[in-house]
């Protein structure tokens, strides 16, 4: 029961505030016990525009399990009763009751899927709804057509045979098949053919793990090599990140049956760990470290894609930069105040690749870049700052100019 584990109670009066986001580091967060809560973002949300929580709904979770500031307005819409929950107490909340937990889990799927396809949609400056999940079959041809036409035809392979698999009689099966004739001999399929219950698993580079649309029956996790997930719009190739050994991915679909949402491709030699439904069961009962461990991921993926897609609404290009790499220094807790220099995880391949640049125009925001700013230098590709502090005044700087313009167009429109 949920009353055995080490919990808190809070009540609110009726149009007081909760949380403010953005303002309040997260301590907790809160399950409604009694009541209403209005839930609002600066950032609408496909399917959060307007979001009321009655009871036994969870909010703060995201922030919370981040350590980071809360990212959402929570406000009593009526009197309301909550049910507070640190961190630290939510293997404890998993051991005594794993259906909240599971709940929690799927609603955190479900937020993930929805911020996943808004970022991308913006990134490509794409307003268009996401497919339909009856044309994800279609969005896989679609896919395999854009590896081929890039001389990526390890990942080509992989997806077109993918679509024969599920659309044999399809109205694009025929282009597949010449497709994969073109491509035979000089492209290896898969090394091995794993099934579900298939635990450990070897990929070599540039292998697929999964394509976007297809069923998925495991989750992941990666022990040894890198992982990068990525999805294919508008003709352009979207990194959704990268993925070292410890971390966990594809859980979305195990969790909450839809099919894939984006592709996964080894970037280098893999060895992974793969767990399907009946495995993840047994870890939910036995082993609620793993399952604390998978929400948390989840609840640090969120808020990364929220970051992101606040930063998607800038338009200047070198603002979008600024801002991206500024979100990678908070995501990895790095100190803002500091003068020491700093290089920079990902690449300024991999920048382009998040913000959706393509090759001309990553090249041209390279240079504009450097030569406006001496404090920045990119070196075969790698991006370092001579000064933390420095380069935080210069991104705080685009975000003022990003929100004075906004304002001035809200005030216009009003």
């Amino acid at each position: 029961m949920l009353e055995q584990a080490q919990f808190g109670i809070a009540s609110y009066k009726q149009d007081t505030y909760i949380t403010v986001e953005g303002r309040q580091k997260a301590e907790c967060f809160f399950i409604v016990h009694r009541g209403w809560v209005k839930i609002s973002r600066s950032v609408a949300i496909a399917g959060y525009e307007n979001e009321t929580l009655v009871e036994g709904d969870v909010f703060g979770f995201v922030s919370s399990m981040s350590s980071k500031n809360y990212i959402e307005t929570a406000v009593a819409e009526t009197d309301v009763i909550l049910i507070t929950i640190r961190p630290q107490n939510y293997e404890q909340l998993i051991r005594k009751n794993s259906q909240i937990a599971m709940k929690i889990l799927v609603q955190l799927c479900e937020r993930l899927r929805n911020i996943g396809d808004a970022l991308t949609m913006k990134t490509v400056n794409n307003e268009e709804e996401s497919q339909s999940h009856e044309d994800r079959f279609s969005r896989m041809f679609e896919v395999a057509e854009y590896f081929f036409s890039n001389k990526k035809y390890t990942q080509a392979f992989y997806v077109y045979k993918k679509y024969l698999k599920h659309c044999a009689d399809g109205p694009n099966s025929g282009d597949a098949k010449s497709r994969l004739e073109e491509m035979a001999g000089n492209v290896d399929g898969p090394a091995t053919e794993y099934k579900a219950r298939d635990l450990c698993r070897e990929y070599r580079k540039d292998d697929m793990l999964f394509v976007e649309g297809e069923p998925g029956e495991e989750l992941f996790i990666v022990q040894k090599g890198s992982v990068e997930i990525v999805k294919v719009v508008a003709g352009k190739e979207i990194l959704i990140g990268r993925l070292k050994p410890g971390d966990i991915f594809g859980e979305m679909s195990l969790l909450d049956g839809k099919p894939r949402n984006a592709s996964a491709v080894a970037v280098e030699p893999c060895s992974i760990m793969a767990v399907n439904k009946a495995g993840f069961r047994i870890l939910t009962r036995e082993q609620p470290k793993m399952i604390y461990k998978i929400s948390s991921l989840i609840a640090e993926r969120i808020w990364l894609n929220i970051r992101r897609l606040e930063n998607s609404l800038v338009k200047d290009p070198l603002g979008r930069i600024y801002g991206l790499l500024f979100i990678q220094m908070e995501k990895d807790l790095i100190p803002l105040q500091s003068v020491k220099s700093y290089t920079f995880p990902l690449s300024w391949e991999d920048l382009s690749h998040m913000l959706g640049f393509v090759e001309k125009e990553s090249f041209i925001y390279m240079n504009e870049l450097q030569k406006k700013d001496n404090n920045i230098h990119i070196t075969h590709g790698i991006i370092n700052v001579d000064s933390i502090q420095v380069f935080v005044k210069e991104a705080e700087y685009y975000h003022k100019m990003h929100e004075m313009e906004d304002a001035k167009k809200n005030r216009s429109t009003a």
